[in-house]
């Protein structure tokens, strides 16, 4: 196998997706780092595909419920699933990176700085004593207290509170997200100083990850490119050149077989398979799928089609994008039985 074609299989091996292993999804988000999640549901199966066979939606939302996964603003501008241990040193270092990128339309929706932390400031008290609150209840409070609370304005006041550190996600109300203190889901979160934040965050991405190029760790991380080198330094990644690309892991590194048995995945948009990467030698990102927020049919590593969902089926439609084998559609079924069993159709 040459150097280049190992790279997919190791990202899936180190990402989770083809070590066995008993695994809490909560422990997944750890081992991740943090975890894309904008879209809440395919997010959940994300988590799924790298947890024990087993594991269902319903048990997801009970460790979201419970505050064993936390969703919030980190990273880039959008939101993540993290751990509460990790969820204040993360934003301590990322959140005013973020807060850059986002005050020029915070300007423009005239959210200066005053108005933000009078915002926070009602939203926090708000949610005292325990309250969990949905976005348009919090709107509500603001409109009260004659601050903007529509709907544009009050996503961006409710990202500057999580960035701030003063909320993030509570339990579910229904098919609705809850805000709650930061505070009170998270009573032991770890603070790090810069240093050892950056060592921390570089060492969680290229353990799970990896291999990966700094260019990567920077589009992940949001972090400046100088901060993700002395990141990549501190926690002592291993380098590893392949066609004149420099790519970068933590870990021993596996003896690899490709296996059609396991070869088949079915990812959800946005996965961190694909989205954690900006560098797309290795394993291309195709607009068909990216572009167009469609799941990904992942065949030996690389991209082969799209596939959506058939409601109330075990089934998956499937859209390849080469002819599949017999033993490439068995794959696809068994892994489609296995998306019903998360949905707890069979």
């Amino acid at each position: 196998m040459r150097d280049r074609d190992r790279i997919p299989d190791q990202r899936l091996r180190n990402q989770l997706i083809t070590r066995p292993g008993s695994r809490r999804p909560d422990k997944v988000v750890a081992w991740l780092g943090a975890v894309q999640a904008q879209e809440y549901g395919p997010a959940k199966w994300g988590l799924a595909l790298r947890s024990s066979t087993g594991i269902t939606d319903a048990m997801i939302e009970r460790a979201i419920d419970q505050g064993r996964i936390l969703r919030t603003h980190v990273l880039r501008p959008t939101w993540h699933f993290v751990s509460p241990a990790d969820i204040r040193w993360m934003l301590d270092l990322t959140g005013p990176i973020v807060h850059r990128r986002m005050s020029p339309y915070d300007r423009r929706m005239g959210l200066d700085p005053e108005t933000l932390i009078r915002a926070t400031g009602v939203i926090e008290k708000a949610l005292g004593d325990g309250a969990h609150l949905t976005r348009g209840e919090l709107g509500v409070e603001l409109t009260h207290a004659g601050l903007p609370g529509r709907t544009r304005e009050l996503a961006h006041i409710m990202m500057y509170a999580e960035l701030e550190g003063v909320v993030c996600s509570g339990p579910r109300r229904g098919k609705q997200s809850t805000y709650a203190l930061l505070a009170d889901r998270a009573p032991a979160a770890r603070r790090l100083d810069r240093d050892a934040a950056l060592g921390e965050l570089a060492r969680r991405y290229f353990r799970s990850h990896g291999p990966a190029t700094v260019r990567d760790f920077v589009w992940w991380s949001g972090l400046g490119t100088a901060d993700a080198k002395r990141g990549v330094e501190i926690s002592r990644a291993r380098g590893w050149e392949v066609d004149g690309v420099k790519y970068w892991t933590i870990g021993p590194s596996p003896r690899v077989t490709r296996s059609r048995k396991t070869g088949v995945h079915l990812l959800p948009v946005y996965d961190e398979y694909l989205v954690a990467y900006r560098d797309h030698h290795a394993v291309p990102r195709p607009a068909y799928v990216m572009g167009s927020l469609q799941h990904a049919l992942v065949i030996g590593g690389q991209v082969a089609g799209a596939w959506k969902a058939i409601p109330g089926s075990t089934s998956v439609g499937v859209t390849p994008t080469r002819r599949l084998t017999p033993g490439d559609r068995r794959a696809v079924a068994q892994a489609a039985t296995r998306y019903g069993r998360f949905l707890a159709l069979s």
